[in-house]
This record gives C-alpha cells, structure tokens and sequence, in this order.
C-alpha cells in the first residue's frame, strides 16, 4: 500500500479546516460576566479587579495578586518592584519570548542567558550557578511549554547568593506565563518564587483577552507593584506624604505606567478560572495521546517531563532529528502546515534577534537553546479540541513522518 500524497505535493489536507496550535474556550458563563459588567457601573477600574486578583491569588497559594494590562507589563512591574537598575544583571532563559528579558532592558539592568537542560528544555540551574555575579540582581525562571522548572534548586542558588553577601537580594522572578495549573513537588506554581508571573493571552490556559498577574508573598514588592501599574500614583492615605489635604488628593510617587487590567477583563477572568482545572485536565489528556500516539516513530523525540513536576501543557512540542530525513525542518514544517495544522515554532533564542545581536550578544553563546530550536515544531494543543481534531493532528504528524522519514 502506497503512502497518501501530501497536501503539500497536491494531495488531500488532512484537516478539513485550519486548526491553530492554540485558541481560546469561551461559553455562554464567559459572554454573560462580561456583559453584567457592561451593563453595571464600573467597567475599569472596579470591583472585579481585586476579587479576580484574589482568586488566582488562592489558586496559586500566595497572599496577594496584581493583576497587569499583560503578561510583560506584569513582568515589567515585577522588576520594578525588585529594584532591577542600570548595572543590574538578571539571569534568564533565550529560550523563551522576549518578554522574558525584555523586562530587564526596560528598567536598565542587562539580560545573562544561561543555557537550558537538553532533555526538558528548562534553564539548567548548574548553568545559572555559572552565570551569578556580584552584579546578579534576579532570576528570571521560565516553565516553557507548561513543564515546571527545578524551581527549588533555582531557590536555592538565590538563597545561598544573599547568605554569602551583606546587603544582597537576589531576587527569583518565576515566569509562568506557561504554566497556570502546574505543579512542582506538590505545591501549585505561584507558590515558590518571590514573584510569579502568569499571563492570561487567549492562548494560555485561561484568558481575560489580554492580561497578566504577579503574585506574591511579599507585601513590598505588592505595594510597589500596584504604584507601578497606575502611573507611580496612590490615593491610599498610608502611603500618601502629606495627609492634610481633601480627598481629592492624590501622589505621584514614582515614574509608573498605564498598566491597568479593566473589570471586563477581570470578569472574564474570573469566569474563566472557574473551569481551569478541567481545561488542564483535557490539556493532559491530548498530552497523552501524543505521547502514546508519536512513541517510537524514529527521529522524532517527545517532550520530556520531570517525575516531580506535573506540567499543564501550555504547548506540546516535537523535535525533529534531522538524521533521519532527507529534508529539513522547513520542509517539514511547510508539509504540515499544508495538512491545515496550524504548526508554529517556540522560540528563536531571544539574543539571536536583530536587536540583541546590536546591543552585542552572539551566537554560539548557548548551545543546547540553539540546537533545540533548530529542530523543533509546536503542534496543535488547547482543550477545544475535538477527538476528531486530536485524531486529525496525529493523522498528519504520521503521514508527514513516512514520507521524509528513512
């Protein structure tokens, strides 16, 4: 029997219509919070913020939340509140999206790559150990693709830096922006770092359209993050300078941003985290019909996890080893591309972009992110998914495979 033609080559596409990597999951519970907002007499700045701050706050075992306009402003703030400066170095993963360390740059400090695990794609804490310098002010950890870090090891470096110098704070900002509903050793992510971050992009596990959180258990790094969000401007009358003024007045007290989540937003949200466990649960579920699905096809390796880590699989990626094909991974993205999966590829090393090749970072500077991303496709994987689509995508990933495949 004859191998099916590729769409590519003029056969038929799999996939009858385009599926993406990722796509929202909105019902009638999500339209209507929304619209009782619409409808009411806050639609910015009320009620909805702190009670949706709350929620995550308590899903993710921390003390307090605030919520942010995105993902990177929330790791904007977060920087902010940790005191990152010009001189400061944050160490961070390439493999990851700009945000990551472009927060750095936006408060003047400088990225430090360090290179990441070869089996799960992680920044490697032996390489973090490597990269500390006096001048080290954070940690800025990323759970790519939803797969937790060795987030206590990470801890440890950062615990170890400040017993060993007076006056130090190495601070570990954990980058979660994949990984809402993961969990480490048994304890939810959200609940180790001196800052987490998660991020709430209609790809993410729950969405409030665009948004971001930090929560924490400190309450300086809180107080100075909602400064932050709201132009360096409070009305709190604890925190005001001069206090024999009216009502009316109000404080700039530090150089903030308009970085304000709206009560729609947080509405939306809100309703969404009611059903982020079953969304991760179906996430596990097509997690592990991929790995039963894709095991043992030959020069395909499959995403690695850690026994104590449970990932909530934000996206699940293949890598393609490129000794066993005659094409390249071009070639093997453009096939699958053409069955209508909507395939994509996560990351380009952040210090291979234009931009951080001008501020001077060059390649070769970690092998393993580089090597990775060579060789790497991110197919569908969100819980809308229909068994059918689930079906279709293995489908595709197999006809593509024994046609380049020796």
């Amino acid at each position: 029997m004859t191998n099916p033609i590729l769409a590519i080559d003029g056969g038929k596409p799999v996939c009858k219509e385009f599926l993406p990597y990722g796509q929202q999951w909105l019902d009638e519970a999500d339209i209507q919070a929304v619209v009782d907002v619409l409808r009411g007499k806050f639609i910015t700045q009320g009620p909805k913020i702190a009670e949706f701050e709350n929620k995550v706050a308590h899903y993710a075992g921390a003390k307090y939340a605030v919520a942010f306009s995105s993902g990177t402003a929330a790791l904007h703030g977060a920087c902010f509140a940790a005191g990152i400066q010009s001189g400061d170095e944050v160490i961070t993963t390439p493999l990851t999206f700009a945000a990551s360390s472009n927060c750095v740059l936006y408060c003047g400090g400088t990225p430090v790559f360090a290179d990441v695990k070869s089996d799960t794609y992680n920044i490697d804490p032996t390489d973090i150990l490597k990269k500390v310098t006096p001048k080290t002010k954070a940690i800025i950890p990323v759970d790519f693709t939803g797969q937790p870090v060795q987030i206590d090891a990470i801890m440890q470096i950062a615990k170890q830096a400040n017993e060993n110098a007076a006056n130090r704070e190495l601070v570990v900002i954990h980058d979660a922006a994949h990984s809402l509903g993961a969990s480490y050793k048994g304890r939810k992510i959200g609940a180790w770092a001196d800052m987490t971050m998660f991020s709430f992009h209609p790809v993410k596990h729950v969405t409030t359209a665009e948004g971001g959180i930090i929560v924490t258990d400190n309450e300086e790094y809180y107080q100075r993050m909602l400064l932050f969000r709201s132009h360096g401007i409070t009305k709190d009358p604890k925190q005001l300078h001069q206090t024999d003024q009216g009502d009316w007045y109000y404080e700039m007290q530090v150089l903030g941003y308009h970085y304000r989540m709206t009560d729609m937003q947080a509405a939306l949200g809100i309703s969404q985290m009611n059903k982020l466990d079953g969304f991760v649960t179906r996430r596990r579920e097509i997690a592990n019909q991929y790995n039963e699905a894709f095991r043992g096809l030959p020069g395909v390796i499959l995403p690695t996890t850690l026994n104590e880590a449970e990932s909530s699989w934000h996206l699940y990626i293949l890598q393609f080893d490129p000794a066993y094909t005659r094409v390249n991974r071009n070639d093997l993205f453009a096939a699958l591309k053409a069955e209508n999966l909507g395939v994509n590829v996560h990351y380009i090393p952040v210090y291979l972009q234009p931009y951080y090749q001008s501020l001077g970072y060059a390649k070769g500077h970690c092998p393993n992110a580089e090597h990775i991303y060579e060789r790497i496709i991110t197919i569908p994987l969100f819980p809308k998914m229909s068994d059918e689509d689930v079906h279709n995508v293995i489908a595709a990933v197999k006809k593509v495979h024994a046609a380049y495949y020796m």
